[in-house]
């Protein structure tokens, strides 16, 4: 069991930092208002998030 976590840790570390290395501080806001709308059960907080990642990844194609 505590592989798992460590391993589901370092999965999530990683993702944080490749967000923001790659969409910056925003990307990271975007990925932590999904993260806290998913856990919390709340749709609106989820779907800004969503939003925000959606326009970052976007945005180079409009």
């Amino acid at each position: 069991m505590p592989a798992i976590a460590l391993l589901l840790a370092v999965i999530s570390l990683g993702t944080e930092q490749l967000v923001q290395w790659r969409y910056g501080p925003m990307g990271l806001l975007g990925l932590v208002l999904l993260t806290v709308g998913i856990k919390a059960d709340s749709p609106p907080v989820s779907a800004v998030g969503a939003a925000i990642l959606a326009a970052l990844v976007a945005g180079p194609a409009l």
